[in-house]
């Protein structure tokens, strides 16, 4: 497998190509035609390795795919310790498409999965909605600050009422949109998580978007991971033993949905107000008992979402008795 490393930039992208003598770097346009052209540049058998970086990657991730050509999408912390460990001194664009290459070639990243129309609408849906939603905050604190002076200019306060109004309304139109498009491709999914109690619409829809329909992990712990509400362990030796707080790498809004999500859960979820009382009762803080909580319905949530069934509450798994083998030595005894 031959690793092409590629650092994209908004209008172009370096691409950096092994050769007998290390790498040989080559920049293209970061347009359909400037990929096609890279595209019919590559070897056989490769696999092009690039840093996330926000949208400007997709185009060739789209582009690759449709080449079926494998692709791998890395976290650029990911690239920056790898850097360090190979204690580089320069950066240049030049250079970091070299280190992709060579990190590609040293940890054998896993092919990405191109998410499809639907996720993609989706996201893009919820990215908006979240950033509308900050504008339409600072928005109305702006008025308020504006409110409260001796003399308030009525054509910023007539301005401002009506910025809130259009907000509004955009953003009530776009969660309507994504709910509808959620529950015409993702229906059953969407029922049987929210049939979990504490688990919304909402935050059921943020599931489905950011795992792909739970298709990008292979079980809950990954998933964890991934939002980022995973506990952190540092131990060497007999001297040092952390146990830490969370990791805190995923998505920031997702994670506060899944803790808010954690009050209602320690209600109404058996399950999960099980562990909240039994974690309290051995003295953990309450936010952590909560974290834990948040950690519990994404299991549960994985569990529902593969399992083609809706929760119960209050169930519990049996598993089935095996029975024990007895050697012909143990029947002599």
């Amino acid at each position: 497998m031959t690793y092409i490393g590629v650092d994209i930039s908004k209008k172009s992208f370096v691409a950096a190509f092994p050769s007998a003598n290390g790498y040989l770097t080559k920049e293209f346009e970061n347009t359909p035609r400037g990929v096609r052209k890279f595209i019919g540049s590559l070897p056989n058998s490769c696999m092009v390795v690039m840093e996330a970086t926000g949208n400007y990657c997709f185009l060739l991730l789209y582009l690759l795919h449709n080449a079926k050509i494998e692709a791998a999408l890395v976290n650029p912390k990911q690239i920056k310790h790898f850097a360090r460990m190979m204690m580089t001194v320069t950066k240049t664009d030049a250079k970091d498409a070299c280190l992709i290459a060579l990190y590609g070639e040293k940890m054998n990243p896993a092919s990405y999965k191109l998410p499809s129309a639907t996720i993609l609408t989706l996201k893009q849906k919820r990215t908006v909605i979240s950033q509308l939603k900050k504008q339409l905050n600072a928005t109305h604190n702006l008025l308020e600050s504006i409110t409260v002076l001796p003399y308030a200019d009525k054509t910023c306060l007539n301005s401002l009422k009506k910025t809130i109004s259009f907000l509004e309304k955009q953003i009530k139109s776009l969660e309507s949109e994504l709910v509808n498009l959620a529950e015409s491709e993702f229906d059953a999914l969407l029922k049987r998580l929210t049939s979990i109690k504490g688990i919304g619409v909402t935050l059921a829809t943020a599931l489905i978007i950011a795992t792909g329909g739970f298709t990008y992990f292979n079980n809950a712990k990954q998933l964890s991971r991934y939002i980022g509400i995973c506990p952190t362990v540092c131990q060497s030796g007999s001297s040092i033993s952390i146990h830490g707080s969370i990791n805190r790498n995923g998505d920031e809004s997702l994670r506060s949905m899944l803790y808010i999500a954690s009050w209602s859960a320690i209600r109404y979820n058996a399950s999960c107000r099980q562990m909240y009382e039994r974690m309290r009762s051995n003295g953990k803080p309450a936010k952590v008992a909560l974290v834990a909580v948040s950690n519990k319905l994404v299991r549960q949530c994985f569990a529902v979402a593969n399992s083609n069934m809706s929760y119960i509450d209050g169930f519990v798994s049996t598993k089935p008795e095996t029975q024990k083998c007895v050697s012909s030595k143990d029947q002599t005894l």
